[in-house]
């Protein structure tokens, strides 16, 4: 059975001016950005009163990240979807939360163990010991939840579902892609390689999970559990940022193999998987016909 192809429509009894300047995915996005810089900005007070910063112990630093990356997202987008688009957040509803985010997490750990056994097997990825006190909470907020909630919510909930709406899912598709690739630009050890790969198997990869499923939980699940398995149970750094694991690991080889220092994202084995992933789904979307076609909303 097909899924819905849109979430949200624009009501067709207002004037035309006001569909654009409210209603249309440019309009929204835009305000979704105006209620992030708004919240960021109190909850950034709020913080400082607590006295939580820099020089704060390192689990109160992860708490207060935490809240940036996933929290204020989180908000902003449901005072959007509650306050303009007046509809139910089925993307996000919470009889899902705990299911379909668990079904992300088996699926990203599976996906991520899968890169790490065949750099494994190839002679890239080597364990040189193991390390049980690695700080395994600081790094499931941050960059487990923090990333996967706060990631998703931008740039599938917004960027991808809107422009999905009024351009289609392709154009969707890669601008979301692109968007993500690029912001990935300014963490330690990236190149225009790391990049691309991010692009191309992260990017296609959570566009496509979110059309078929039309679930943020799931997309969630499994970018939280991809990137807490590559750096705290592998040891693998998480997009460039160094990471304390489980297991003490190195790798060697090619940089278009082991992924060099930005870590195993940017290696061919998970550029390789993730595609595959991709091109399942996209078979999916077409075979259930739910593709937004391009200037579909016009």
């Amino acid at each position: 059975m097909s899924q819905p192809s849109v979430a949200f429509a624009a009501p067709t009894d207002v004037p035309a001016w006001k569909r654009w300047l409210l209603y249309s995915a440019g309009a929204r996005i835009a305000i979704f950005i105006a209620l992030f810089v708004a919240l960021s900005f109190v909850m950034g007070g709020a913080l400082h009163l607590l006295g939580w910063g820099k020089a704060s112990p390192p689990l109160q630093q992860a708490v207060a990240q935490f809240v940036a990356r996933a929290l204020i997202p989180l908000f902003a987008y449901l005072i959007l979807v509650k306050w303009l688009e007046r509809r139910r957040i089925t993307e996000l509803a919470p009889v899902t939360l705990i299911p379909q985010g668990l079904l992300g997490i088996a699926f990203g750990l599976v996906l991520f163990s899968t890169v790490v056994g065949v750099l494994y097997l190839l002679g890239s990825y080597h364990v040189t010991g193991s390390n049980p006190n690695a700080p395994w909470l600081p790094a499931l907020l941050v960059v487990g939840l923090g990333a996967g909630i706060g990631e998703e919510i931008m740039f599938r909930g917004v960027l991808f579902r809107m422009v999905e709406e009024g351009l289609g899912t392709w154009v969707a598709l890669l601008i979301s892609a692109l968007f993500f690739g690029a912001v990935h630009l300014g963490n330690p050890g990236a190149t225009l390689w790391s990049s691309a790969a991010i692009a191309i198997e992260a990017g296609l990869l959570f566009g496509m999970l979110y059309h078929v499923t039309r679930s943020l939980p799931l997309c969630m699940g499994l970018h939280a559990a991809w990137n807490f398995a590559q750096g705290t149970i592998y040891g693998i750094p998480v997009s460039g940022t160094d990471a304390e694991g489980w297991l003490v690991s190195t790798r060697s080889g090619p940089d278009w193999l082991s992924g060099g220092v930005f870590g195993a994202e940017a290696s061919v084995i998970a550029l390789a998987l993730c595609s595959l992933c991709t091109v399942g789904l996209i078979v999916i979307a077409l075979r259930r016909g739910t593709i937004v076609p391009f200037r579909r909303q016009r």
